[in-house]
């Protein structure tokens, strides 16, 4: 059976059947986001200034890598950033907790666990995103937050709004959830500070995305040796297993493909839970994961499995206008 995001790609009877539930779902966004603006539901304002990173749609847009690159931006401006996040599909039953490199995703998601290892930042994780920020201000030396994941959270004031979009996706078929793949309409991109497209894109600098970014790949780390790294073309015009539990697995896929290698592709749901019979076919290919996997196959693995890491690179339209609104909410 197709899983539901196939058919949120175009018009086609799947996506037609479910419009009721898509209008509903799309009035009840509209409908709370009006609550905020008009302070039915209270905003909480933190001493320092907070950058949400995010996007309208679901699946995978690039975003934590540009969470990655951000963290490391900011730094690099003299900043001491922090970062919070939901920590989705963590199994912890008290929040907001920590996340160090060493913690298990599997009790505080895997995006967190990556991002604190990538960033070196502090990093709290709980639903409840006023709380999960004070509770990281309370216990580290931050003066600015990055809150991964976090448009829809209305509840925590943003002095600065990033969109993330797939350029080669876009919106889909422009339909809200459960009909598409949409969290708030198209109209909900006019309201944020910055709107970036990943990827080759057809969106334009005058319709959706004013900023493009690409992800570049970088090395093949061992999850059995860390210390172990080659570059992509270790394995050019080999045939290697490629297996992603991500919103967009073509996308590493094509990586792979790009590169020269011949994968032989195995999708997984985004978030998924591998166990060591998944991540080891039966016979000695080479096997190779995304960055975000690694931090939950890490574990099991043997020699034969690598992770490729990647970074965010936008464009330098992009980084001049970051870097002046960030001028702007640090001096305000």
């Amino acid at each position: 059976m197709k899983r539901l995001d196939h058919y949120w790609y175009s018009y086609n009877p799947v996506s037609v059947a479910l419009l009721p539930l898509s209008w509903l779902f799309s009035l009840v966004s509209r409908l709370r986001r009006r609550a905020y603006a008009v302070g039915l539901f209270t905003t909480k304002k933190l001493p320092v200034p907070v950058i949400v990173v995010g996007n309208i749609s679901v699946g995978g847009t690039g975003k934590t890598p540009l969470v990655i690159w951000l963290a490391r931006h900011l730094q690099d401006l003299g900043y001491k950033p922090g970062i919070i996040s939901r920590g989705y599909g963590g199994k912890a039953t008290e929040w907001p907790l920590p996340v160090v490199p060493q913690s298990d995703p599997t009790q505080v998601g895997d995006e967190p666990v990556m991002l604190a290892s990538r960033t070196g930042c502090p990093l709290w994780v709980g639903p409840d995103r006023p709380a999960t920020a004070r509770a990281l201000l309370a216990t580290a030396d931050c003066n600015i937050l990055i809150s991964d994941d976090g448009l829809q959270h209305y509840a925590l004031h943003r002095d600065l709004e990033i969109v993330v979009l797939d350029g080669a996706r876009g919106l889909g078929n422009g339909l809200s959830l459960p009909a598409g793949p949409l969290r708030e309409g198209a109209s909900r991109l006019a309201q944020a500070d910055l709107v970036i497209a990943n990827g080759p894109s057809t969106l334009g600098r005058t319709t959706l995305a004013d900023y493009r970014m690409n992800l570049v790949p970088g090395q093949l780390i061992n999850l059995a040796a860390p210390s172990l790294a080659v570059g992509l073309d270790y394995f050019k015009d080999q045939p290697v297993h490629a297996m992603a539990g991500i919103g967009n697995p073509e996308r590493f896929f094509d990586t792979l493909r790009t590169a020269g290698l011949r994968p032989r592709t195995h999708p997984f749901p985004d978030h998924h839970r591998f166990r060591e019979a998944e991540i080891t076919p039966d016979d000695a290919l080479p096997v190779i994961i995304t960055e975000k996997d690694a931090v939950k196959c890490a574990p099991f693995a043997h020699r034969r499995h690598w992770y490729l890491e990647v970074s965010a690179q936008p464009d330098t339209g992009f980084i001049q206008q970051l870097d002046q609104r960030i001028s702007e909410i640090g001096n305000g």
